[in-house]
């Protein structure tokens, strides 16, 4: 019962590992979408401030060119982003069901255990109980 137990603390440590790494991939996604998102304000703020000041119309074009640039990749970060967050929801999923397991084999075990040390107690009442009959027995007869 205790290696079955064994295992199972083993694949709920492999569980939860995986579930970090999951959760740090979508941190390190959801980082990189933030900078790009970062990078397409200041490709804003430097087509307003163009705008304001003299105009060159290669410099709006080519800010105009970046800012469309920028949208696919963002567009492409928010589906890794989304990607990541199924990995990291399939991974707390496996997390929940190895501890689900080892809690039910904890509990088999402790059931188990109570279910040796109810037997183990009767079995000695049972002796003890012979052994006082055996005693009492041998009174009488000495008596007699």
């Amino acid at each position: 019962m205790q290696s079955i137990l064994n295992i199972r603390y083993q694949l709920e440590e492999q569980a939860k590992q995986e579930f970090g790494r999951a959760q740090m991939r979508l941190m390190e996604e959801e980082e990189k979408l933030t900078i790009l998102q970062n990078r397409k304000e200041a490709y804003l703020e430097e087509g307003r401030r163009m705008r304001s000041d003299a105009l060159y119309v290669n410099d709006l074009k080519d800010n105009r060119n970046a800012m469309l640039v920028m949208d696919e990749l963002i567009e492409a970060q928010k589906r890794q982003v989304a990607q990541a967050e199924k990995v990291v929801e399939a991974a707390r999923l496996k997390l929940q069901e190895a501890m689900q397991e080892r809690k039910m084999h904890e509990r088999l075990k402790d059931k188990a255990l109570e279910q040796f040390m109810k037997e183990e107690n009767a079995a000695e009442g049972k002796a003890v109980d012979e052994l006082t009959s055996y005693t009492y027995g041998q009174r009488r007869k000495e008596e007699q």
